[in-house]
């Protein structure tokens, strides 16, 4: 039972980041910003990150079950989210987009699992004044998936959202900026009872380590001490993180790793992840030899 709690897909990109246009220019490549950037693996040549190739990797790396999240800077792609979840219903849930920059500040609800908020890119810096949209969300069943600013600056706020709605789940992503400032401070607000902590980007976070991420498995484990083993999930952060590394590779580095246990790594690996997002009888997924296999 595997789950990845975070990925991207995108039919078109059309982003922004600091203001600036975020866009596909050939070879995996991105105009991001004003600087080119390797957006994608160099074989996904023509801009598009379809679900196909996903679920492709999924089955290739032995992953039951994703997540499909959302960022700034690919641009809302709810529509093609929808398009991808009647495509494999039984192996994605998807989110819609929060953007703070439309004018009722809204984000879809019907055909979706959850809701993206970037809070580290909003305009400003608060995100408790949201009562009305998160007692919707929280009505209608929805999690929240959410990047916090790096520390703790955003915690206190955060705590107050989950402490009014309590049946509200939420997601913190990237790990609680694993290593970076304050990033405990994060990782603890999963003692509440409807918040957990996803590792999506861990791999980005470590990459002048490279693979096995040593360091990255060490913040695996400090945040298990600190939290205990049941909050935590993991998330690849598929396709970003191809551009160094392969699919399995983001699994391999955990699933082989010698420092924790066979039952941490399986409630992180994927049982915490289908409790928190309510995947239910996830398809199997047959192995199949690769040609490097003797």
């Amino acid at each position: 039972m595997i789950v990845d709690a975070h990925t991207h897909l995108w039919k078109t990109q059309n982003g922004l980041v600091g203001g600036k246009p975020v866009y596909d220019v050939g070879g995996g490549r991105s105009d991001f910003g004003g600087e080119i950037k390797q957006m994608l693996p160099p074989y996904m040549i023509n801009g598009e990150n379809p679900v196909e190739l996903l679920i492709s990797n999924m089955d290739f790396a032995g992953v039951n079950c994703a997540v499909v999240t959302q960022e700034y800077i690919d641009g809302c792609q709810d529509d093609y989210l929808r398009e991808a979840v009647k495509k494999f219903p039984k192996r994605i849930k998807i989110c819609s987009l929060y953007r703070d920059y439309l004018p009722d500040k809204e984000a879809a609800t019907d055909g979706f699992d959850g809701i993206k908020i970037c809070a580290t890119k909003q305009k400003y810096k608060k995100i408790k004044n949201k009562k009305k949209i998160n007692k919707k969300k929280e009505k209608k069943g929805k999690f929240i998936s959410i990047d916090l600013e790096e520390g703790e600056m955003q915690c206190g706020m955060l705590s107050e959202i989950a402490a009014a709605f309590p049946e509200l789940k939420i997601a913190i992503g990237h790990f609680g900026m694993a290593g970076r400032g304050e990033w405990l401070s994060q990782i603890k607000l999963a003692k509440m009872k409807n918040v957990y902590i996803e590792c999506e980007g861990i791999t980005w976070l470590y990459n002048s380590e490279f693979y096995p991420y040593p360091s990255a498995v060490r913040a695996i484990k400090k945040a298990i001490d600190t939290v205990g083993a049941d909050k935590l999930m993991w998330g690849s952060d598929y396709p970003r993180t191809m551009t160094a590394i392969t699919y399995r590779m983001s699994l391999d580095f955990v699933s082989e790793s010698g420092e924790l246990s066979e039952t941490e790594k399986r409630k992180f690996l994927g049982e915490n992840a289908a409790k928190f997002y309510g995947f239910d009888n996830m398809p199997q997924i047959k192995r199949i030899k690769h040609m490097a296999e003797d």
